[in-house]
Parts: C-alpha cells; structure tokens; sequence
C-alpha cells in the first residue's frame, strides 16, 4: 500500500494516454459528465456528493469530472474506487485501498469486494446525500464496474443517485447467454446476457425495475449517440490496465472466456485479448479458424511471451484477432470457435481450469459441457437463442438511444 500511494503522489497530476485519432469525428455527441460540466455542476453544489468513478471519467479536453468539480466550486466529499482502483493504478483483481487523493484531498474509499452493507458504511461515513456515477463500460457480463453500480445502488437506498451515461463501446446488441443465478460471482451477479448491448444508464434503469432497487435515480443521459455508433470522436482510456484500445473491447465480451482456460488470454502482451495462445500451439489454429468463414474477422497466426501472468517469458503460440467489420462480427460466437478447434487441434495444450472458472465467465455449465461433448458451434451458439430472445424483450422498456 505505501508504493501504491507514493506512486499516487508521484502521478496524481499525470494526464491519461488516449488516442485522439477521432477527436473531432462526432463533435456534436455530448456525455452525461459533459452536460454537468458546461452547466459548472450546478446540479451537484450544495450537495454532499460521492463520486463512484475511475480514470475513464474525463471530460472532453481529458479533465477528470472530480477535477472539474473542484475546480467549479462543486467539491464533492467523497471519492469511491472500483476494481484497479479511482486513479487505475491497480492490475485485474486488486484495487488501492483507502486514501487521501494527493491531488484534491478528497477522502477515497475502496469498494471493490466490499459487500453492499459495508459500502453503506462508508456511505454513511463520508455523509454523503448524493451518489454520482461515471465509469466507462465495456459491455460484458464479467466486466466488474456495472456490479460495482449495481451493489452501489443497493447500497444507496435512500440517497439520491445519478448515472452520467456514456456510450458502450461496443454497441447496442444484445448477444450470449444469460447468467444462471446458481453461477452468481461479482463477474455476474444477477441473470443478463454475456454482451448486454446497454450503456450504464439504461443497465442502471434496468437494475432499479428488475430487481427493485431503492434509490432515487437519475440519468444523465448521452446526447447525440445512436446505439451501434462504434465511432463516438471521444478520447479513449483504457477502462483498466488490459483494455488498451476500443479494438480490445470489441473482441473482450468473447476472448475473455479464455481467462477460464489453461491458455493465455493475451495478459502480458500489447495486445491483450486479442492475442491468445500457449506454448505448444501452432499455425494450424489460424488455419482452421480462418476455413470457418466467421463474418467480421480474421485470425492471424502469431507468438508472442507474455511479460507476466500465464506463460510469463515463454513463447507462445497462437492467434490474434482482426476484427475486419464490427457490424458484422460476433464476438461470443467466435470465442466459442476458438475453444473448440483448441480443444480439438491441441488437446494435451488445451484444458479448462481446475477451478471450472469458465462456468462463473459463460454464467452456467452449459458451455462447457457441451464443448467437452463435441458439440457443433452452431449447435453450441443456438442453445441459448430463447434466453437471449426473452432478455432482449426484457430490456426494451430500459433502452434510452435508438
């Protein structure tokens, strides 16, 4: 904990990396934060305001919105940090803990693993009358941040709470299974799909009608944004430490299944997600996935040594993903396709954890069994075309964007 805070203090004025490639492809797109920005945060003063936010929750000129705040005389009371941490310095399953943020002084809690009781706690120990969140989604079941608002919300109960929407990366459509109760982790805590397809906002109108949530909410939401708008001109950065680039999100709602596997998913390596192999693993991988025609990407032969976690300093072999045409690419079907022809290609290389992580990932056994059994992928993909079809009617009174 001392060297995360000194690190802290050494780089609390640091200006996030992000790419300004499309800068000003959208101008007129405007974010739930931006609204409150150019209005000085005038809805937030007077109000003792906790913010629940990471590095992601920046302005348009890359100010983040707590800095904003300050700086308008809206100060708010307290700061909340999610999985990686308020200023992101942690790695995948780690957060910074409690601290004063060297920049502002504001007091930072650490809620990520904190049960709904103790982050009420703090609620009540910073008193606090108002929740404020802002943190970029990546639309994935097992991405942790919408269980962050999720248990936030649950914690919030009679506070005022207001979502400042962001667009999802990876569009509008809904697409996976649907989470079996019985599989409930802080990767997938109440039954959605695999690729919800919602912003924040509308998952935070869902979870509030669904599973009756008690907090006066708000939603802030995004001007100017179409659903299956990939191209948004918003400075992109990365939502945790291996989520470096909107390409990594697209294939993310499906690669990251291979966390549940003996495989590596790309951790360690510039291209993490999209890259996926072991030692062992060869170019007839590329090979048989590319013969399968899957519409929106292809599958380049590559080796790599991760820098840490699976494999660290080894070679591996494997492929990575080139995602050719988004509008036509499925992410989850061809994840599944890549555990397949592993299993079937590799099987003294390919094998799933011990722990049976892929079940807590897929969100029920299904997926793995009916791999183990030989089963087809389209046989595989359509075994949860009803569940899918019904959370799709489900959400429809919860959708804000067209």
């Amino acid at each position: 904990m001392v060297r995360r805070r000194s690190f802290l203090t050494a780089s609390a004025l640091s200006v996030p990396l992000v790419s300004t490639a499309t800068a000003n492809a959208t101008p007129r797109l405007s974010t739930g934060a931006e609204q409150l920005a150019n209005d000085g945060w005038r809805k937030l003063k007077g109000r003792k305001v906790g913010v629940l936010t990471n590095p992601t929750g920046i302005l348009r000129d890359q100010t983040h919105i707590v800095d904003s705040m300050v700086a308008h005389d809206a100060k708010p009371t307290a700061v909340f940090g999610p999985e990686h941490g308020f200023r992101g310095t942690a790695q995948a399953g780690g957060s910074e803990g409690d601290y004063a943020d060297p920049r502002t002084g504001i007091p930072v809690y650490d809620t990520y693993q904190a049960s709904p009781a103790k982050i009420q706690a703090m609620f009540a120990k910073a008193g606090i009358d108002t929740v404020v969140f802002d943190i970029a989604d990546v639309g994935a079941r097992f991405y942790t941040y919408i269980w962050s608002l999720y248990q936030a919300m649950e914690a919030a109960q009679n506070l005022d709470f207001i979502v400042l929407d962001r667009p999802n990366p990876t569009g509008g459509n809904a697409n996976g299974p649907q989470l079996d109760p019985a599989y409930a982790t802080f990767v997938g805590l109440k039954p959605i799909v695999q690729q919800h397809g919602m912003t924040v906002g509308e998952l935070a109108r869902f979870f509030k009608g669904e599973f009756d949530l008690k907090p006066e909410l708000e939603v802030v939401n995004v001007k100017g944004w179409r659903r299956n708008q990939l191209d948004t001109g918003l400075p992109w950065v990365p939502p945790s430490p291996n989520m470096p680039t909107q390409d990594t999100a697209l294939v993310y709602p499906g690669t990251c299944l291979f966390e549940g596997t003996t495989l590596s998913e790309g951790r360690g390596t510039t291209r993490p997600f999209e890259t996926v192999g072991a030692p062992g693993i060869d170019w007839r991988w590329a090979e048989q996935l590319n013969a399968l025609g899957l519409k929106g990407v292809r599958f380049r032969e590559t080796y790599f040594a991760p820098t840490f976690n699976k494999f660290q300093g080894k070679t591996c072999g494997g492929v990575t993903l080139h995602v050719t045409n988004a509008a036509e690419f499925d992410a989850i079907k061809a994840a599944v396709a890549m555990l397949i022809t592993a299993k079937s290609l590799y099987p003294s290389v390919f094998a799933w954890r011990p722990d049976n992580w892929i079940d807590k990932l897929s969100g029920s056994d299904r997926l793995r069994k009916m791999i183990d059994a030989q089963a087809g992928l389209d046989e595989i993909v359509g075994a949860w075309h009803q569940e899918l079809q019904q959370f799709r009617r489900t959400r429809l009174p919860y959708l804000r964007y067209r």
